[in-house]
């Protein structure tokens, strides 16, 4: 579909009345240079939500980008959702505000519409310390809303048992072959938006049980990765699917064309398995 025929992205609502859009573009292992034209491209094809991190070590790409295109400031940038994310090594207080004015620097923005703490960290819990920060942030109007990515739930119970609050969402690793319904359904009763990364594995999705997603793909006449997105965005989730490429950028924005049907959407709900492409937040520090 053409840009101007394709249906626009739906926003959710989170928690604190903030809407996000549904779909966006994850910057993940892109350089610093090479992240300016793909994220230049993304707004070009209609994205309004980009998702970087102060560990990709792309900020600067990421904020040229927006200056060259116009979205850094005025009434285009209020079109526009921008989340990063606190390196681990810079949790704490005083250390997450630093990193933040370092960050903002960077991406050359006024304020970020979401910061997240990248990984709970829980052999070195600095979180509830963190999130104090990120209050005074949000209070300064620097940020407009806070979330968390990787948290389980004793994660999330324990920042709300420190802070009061829950995040509005977590981010984490979740597509057909790892569907993580435990945390899913701690944060939909919390009230908790779940944003998903790798939505299709990094590609191994693509071929799931045998050939289903391929098959529910050519009943629809979209891509297998169209396929997939589509479940996670009826299951409500929010997704930031990432391509370096033009073409697949648009295709990746363009699921609000078809539906799947029941039998198709529990097919894919079928695929869940016991594997993660990624990290464990038990574990693993990020950057």
């Amino acid at each position: 579909m053409s840009e101007q025929h394709m249906s626009p992205v739906p926003m959710i609502r989170l928690h604190d009345g903030t809407e996000i859009p549904q779909v966006g573009l994850g910057v993940l292992r892109i350089d610093d240079e090479g992240v300016t034209p793909v994220v230049e491209s993304a707004l070009a094809a209609g994205y309004r939500h980009i998702d970087g991190a102060a560990g990709y070590n792309n900020e600067g790409g990421v904020g040229r980008a927006l200056v060259n295109a116009g979205y850094a400031t005025g009434e285009r940038r209020r079109e526009l959702w921008v989340t990063t994310k606190l390196r681990d090594s810079e949790q704490g207080y005083d250390s997450a505000l630093k990193a933040f004015d370092r960050q903002i620097g960077l991406l050359q923005l006024e304020y970020v519409d979401m910061y997240m703490i990248h990984w709970p960290t829980p052999f070195d819990w600095r979180s509830g310390e963190t999130w104090k920060a990120f209050v005074r942030l949000r209070e300064e109007g620097r940020v407009r809303t806070l979330g968390v990515c990787n948290f389980l739930p004793e994660h999330l119970e324990r920042l709300h048992e420190e802070t009061g609050e829950w995040p509005t969402v977590n981010q984490i690793e979740l597509h057909p072959t790892w569907q993580q319904r435990e945390v899913t359904a701690f944060c939909r009763e919390h009230g908790i938006a779940v944003e998903a990364y790798s939505p299709m594995a990094r590609g191994a999705d693509l071929n799931a049980g045998n050939g289903t997603v391929e098959r529910i793909a050519a009943a629809n006449g979209v891509s297998p990765a169209q396929a997939i997105l589509r479940w996670h965005i009826e299951n409500g989730t929010i997704i930031i699917p990432k391509s370096v490429h033009a073409e697949r950028q648009r295709e990746n924005l363009d699921l609000f064309g078809f539906e799947l049907t029941p039998e198709e959407h529990a097919a894919i709900d079928a695929l869940d398995g016991p594997t993660r492409a990624g990290h464990d937040p038990l574990t693993f520090s990020y950057a």
